[in-house]
């Protein structure tokens, strides 16, 4: 890959890599976990960078591969995730831990949020990162009529969830 192009994605991710983070919270129960999730979906998105066109934000462009990475792993219930070697050059960003004291007042969204299916984590993690409908759509490859309805349902479930 070109110096450029690896210094750029190397600032993008450093830049992004709280989405990440916060996919992986999703995902995961258990720091190990987070950190193997973690380096996974970074490991995806620095192969598929060559092929990032730019057609949308990278922001969106990573949203997607995270999420896919997350479901298509636990789906399998693959707990063991294989690994690359990285060239020395893609070390340059620093991995910053996750604040989780931040987030111990969410810890009973998130409690909500364990019992929802795969597709509804997706959903409801963009609808709390303030994503159009537009986007959800285009992340998760449905139709933004198909995107409102499942919100819909999601938050009512959340809600019964929530407060039963």
């Amino acid at each position: 890959m070109d110096p450029n192009k690896e210094l750029e994605f190397i600032n993008l991710l450093d830049e992004n890599q709280n989405l990440i983070h916060k996919v992986c919270r999703l995902y995961t129960n258990d720091e190990a976990s987070h950190k193997d999730l973690f380096q996974e979906i970074s490991i995806q998105l620095w192969n598929a960078y060559p092929k990032f066109r730019g057609d949308s934000k990278f922001t969106t462009w990573a949203y997607r591969i995270a999420l896919n990475t997350a479901i298509s792993l636990f789906r399998k219930k693959k707990r063991t995730i294989s690994t690359i070697e990285f060239d020395s050059t893609v070390h340059r960003f620093e991995y910053k831990d996750y604040d989780y004291e931040e987030e111990e007042k969410l810890k009973q969204l998130y409690k909500g949020i364990s019992n929802l299916n795969d597709i509804e984590k997706a959903l409801i993690f963009m609808y709390l990162e303030d994503k159009d409908y537009q986007e959800i759509s285009e992340v998760l490859g449905i139709s933004q009529i198909n995107a409102r309805v499942r919100m819909n349902r999601v938050k009512n479930k959340l809600k019964q969830l929530l407060n039963p």
